[in-house]
């Protein structure tokens, strides 16, 4: 299901957010995978908003009841695209999502570990719940990595349908 509010089984809404930002396509692999096992694992009992890190708003965030965010490790950050994202919703969700579920995935050539941890440091201070280990992809993506995604945004969306997350 995308786009529209969905319910679970005891009639409570859960949306996923999914933001992402992907310069020349590796990136946009690990999100697809990612998606297309949320979409498997929680059927119509979560409603799915994918969006480009340059497009998400306000408005996407307070819609949403989880949020993945995919981006690149530049120069040892996470993607320029997916910093514009954060500072715009940052002041206008700052105490309206308090408690959001967010699960993160990284793919760099050589390191994320500085773009995990930038990551990690706004959705503190945003007050966001890192529910599930970040799924870091360094170097080329293979077969195991594509699995990781999509196995983190499986039970991401899985949670999301239980009322876990």
């Amino acid at each position: 299901m995308t786009d529209d509010a969905a319910t679970t089984g005891d009639g409570a809404l859960r949306n996923l957010l999914v933001v992402f930002h992907s310069r020349t396509g590796s990136t946009q692999l690990l999100c697809d995978a990612a998606v297309s096992a949320a979409v498997e694992a929680a059927g119509d009992e979560v409603a799915l908003r994918v969006l480009g890190a340059f497009t998400a708003e306000p408005d996407d965030v307070l819609w949403a009841h989880g949020i993945l965010l995919v981006t690149p490790a530049n120069f040892g950050y996470m993607s320029g695209a997916l910093k514009d994202f954060f500072e715009r919703v940052y002041h206008p969700c700052l105490d309206r999502t308090a408690g959001l579920s967010y699960a993160l995935i990284v793919k760099g050539d050589t390191d994320v570990d500085g773009a995990v941890a930038s990551v990690q440091r706004i959705t503190t201070g945003l007050k966001w719940r890192c529910v599930l280990p970040p799924v870091t992809v360094v170097g080329a993506t293979g077969p195991s990595d594509m699995e990781r995604t999509a196995e983190l945004g499986a039970t991401l969306a899985a949670g999301m349908a239980a009322g876990i997350f």
